[in-house]
């Protein structure tokens, strides 16, 4: 069940802005008839984890739909415009770059880049804060961007892992693990996944489809002799959608 600090009651209200069937009537239906109490501060924080969660999916689509190469680490690829290449196939914000449009120039110039799934996860979450925050405080904000992995990322979105999760909802990003992976193409150890709704997933490599699709993808990239398949990890991964939220709401 979902409860307010500030008193609010009329969760159908709230419901009834979303369409049946969208992400976000989906989420809070999952958060609603649950049998955990999540907590939020008001109505206005449960529609801002809406709105980002709708832009981490929509920001997932857009890279499928841009096809944007997947790449080892070793061989990693950007626009050196608004992108420093790290020796470790990182990509860090050129001097001088605004961040919003480096962001930007990934679902623009799409061609001109290629990295991992990790990488590309890093990505959608700054495309998604960037929609949610618009250029002028995105720009305010972060000032430096790393993009690679959940260790280089901004304190403020700070995405966390939760395992055993009593819900798991649209916008959430999950992992399926590959234990018995080819030695020799390491990369197909495991994809992270967003989850898109209604049961597909989006993971950069390999493209959209339900769990069982990305579980197929990898058991073909299994060491000779494997028994063990591919499966999806009981666990979560998501951004601190209060601090955003409350970061957002003080320096408006």
């Amino acid at each position: 069940m979902i409860r307010f600090e500030d008193g609010f009651s009329d969760l159908p209200s709230i419901l009834a802005r979303y369409r049946r069937g969208s992400p976000e009537y989906e989420a809070l239906s999952k958060l609603s008839e649950s049998t955990r109490v999540y907590t939020y501060l008001s109505p206005g924080e449960l529609e801002f984890e809406m709105d980002l969660r709708r832009g981490i999916i929509e920001a997932s689509l857009a890279l499928y739909r841009k096809r944007l190469a997947f790449r080892i680490f070793q061989e990693s690829t950007c626009n050196e415009y608004y992108w420093d290449r790290r020796q470790d196939g990182g990509f860090v914000l050129r001097p001088g770059a605004r961040p919003s449009e480096a962001v930007e120039d990934i679902f623009v110039n799409t061609r001109l880049y290629g990295t991992e799934c990790a990488t590309a996860i890093v990505i959608i979450y700054y495309k998604a804060v960037l929609d949610a925050y618009k250029p002028e405080l995105f720009d305010r904000t972060f000032t430096r961007i790393v993009l690679m992995n959940w260790r280089d990322m901004d304190r403020l979105i700070d995405p966390a892992t939760y395992r055993g999760l009593s819900d798991y909802l649209p916008g959430d990003c999950r992992y399926v693990r590959n234990p018995d992976v080819n030695p020799l193409t390491p990369e197909w150890q495991g994809e992270n996944v967003i989850d898109l709704g209604g049961g597909r997933y989006y993971g950069h490599g390999i493209g959209l489809g339900n769990i069982d699709y990305f579980i197929s993808a990898l058991n073909r990239n299994r060491r000779e002799g494997a028994q063990v398949s591919a499966y999806l990890v009981d666990a979560a991964t998501r951004p601190d959608f209060r601090s955003l939220y409350l970061y957002r709401k003080n320096a408006s």
